[in-house]
């Protein structure tokens, strides 16, 4: 196996939290920004401005469930207070389902992080 191929493995293994962060680290690391260069080159200096500005309110959603549904109502219940065990329930075994949105980026890392350890799978939005 090349290393190229390993390093893909690799990457592929990672959770959404932990692709977030390596992308931070790598983006600090090499001075360079995601977001900004996609968006001159697919749509000239406008829209890099608007690029520039930080996504405030995001969305977690929940992708699936997992092997350990029950874990993940519990959780779901944990995070939603407003649902009751049904709800929490159908939430989980309709995935994809949105668990909280327009929240700050703190608090969605925070859900997701409860929700993964859980066993489920998600995605910040």
């Amino acid at each position: 196996m090349s290393k190229l191929e390993k390093l893909v493995e690799d990457l592929s293994a990672l959770t959404v939290l932990e692709a977030s962060e390596l992308s931070k680290l790598l983006e600090e690391k090499w001075g360079v920004s995601a977001a900004a260069p996609v968006a001159v080159a697919a749509a000239g200096p406008a829209a890099a401005v608007e690029a520039v500005e930080e996504q405030t309110e995001f969305t977690v959603v929940l992708t699936a469930g997992g092997d350990k549904k029950i874990n993940v109502i519990k959780e779901v219940r944990g995070v939603r207070p407003d649902l009751g065990l049904k709800e929490a329930k159908d939430l989980v075994e309709g995935a994809p389902q949105n668990v909280v949105e327009n929240v700050s980026k703190q608090n969605a890392e925070e859900v997701a992080k409860k929700l993964t350890e859980a066993g489920a799978t998600v995605v910040i939005k």
